[in-house]
């Protein structure tokens, strides 16, 4: 039987690098539906984490364990620059949901006829985007690595994803890097990546501005 409760467990111990550790977690950590936010200073770990948990790229030791429809987002991710969002959506997505995708795309200002190659990074981050999240399979439970989402989003974009995030929580789990752009942003589940050290922090009124002080 599918089970419709993502979750992510990383065990005590686990480390991620490219052959040597660059990140350790040094207790267990368990993950649930809803957003995560992945906070680190460039280099210490963020993308190595998210391919990690992709399977992409192998621990240096330790374990973790996924369930759930797992999908990745990298932040370089490009489609073929002459074909456009239009038929990335028909292409990719099931079909009863190219409608929806077309919806969201005009309310969030992407020209879907426009080729894919001649869009700003903010629209190929909308194109991206909302093919990754119309992919989710609402029958089980879905987990979505998001690798600098926001990047190049205007303010009513970012606010229309977040509001996507918050309706589908129960049965998504997003583990989201990114560099907040605000202090007051809430951030109520965070994993840290503290020097070599990763550790999951989380809590009411848990703001970027509390966060970014512990990064080093």
């Amino acid at each position: 039987m599918t089970s419709n409760t993502p979750t992510i467990r990383f065990d005590s111990g686990l480390e991620i690098g490219y052959g040597k550790p660059l990140a350790r977690f040094g207790q267990e950590v368990a993950l649930g539906g809803g957003t995560h936010f992945l906070l680190a200073r460039n280099g210490r770990g963020k993308t190595t984490l998210l391919r990690t948990l992709s399977r992409s790229l192998k621990p240096v030791s330790g374990n973790f364990r996924t369930e759930g429809f797992t999908q990745y987002l990298p932040e370089d991710l490009r489609f073929d620059p002459f074909i456009t969002s239009d038929l990335i959506f028909r292409s990719m997505l099931p079909k009863g949901r190219v409608k929806q995708a077309f919806e969201l795309a005009e309310r969030i200002e992407l020209d879907v006829r426009k080729p894919y190659g001649r869009l700003s990074t903010g629209n190929r981050r909308k194109a991206n985007l909302i093919t990754a999240e119309l992919s989710v399979r609402p029958e089980q439970g879905n987990i979505l690595l998001l690798d600098e989402p926001f990047s190049g989003l205007d303010a009513f974009a970012r606010q229309t994803f977040e509001e996507i995030w918050k309706e589908s929580s129960a049965n998504v789990l997003r583990v989201v890097s990114c560099h907040p752009d605000y202090d007051s942003m809430e951030m109520p589940s965070a994993i840290l990546i503290e020097g070599s050290e990763a550790r999951h922090l989380s809590g009411g009124g848990q703001t970027w501005s509390k966060l970014k002080e512990l990064l080093n």
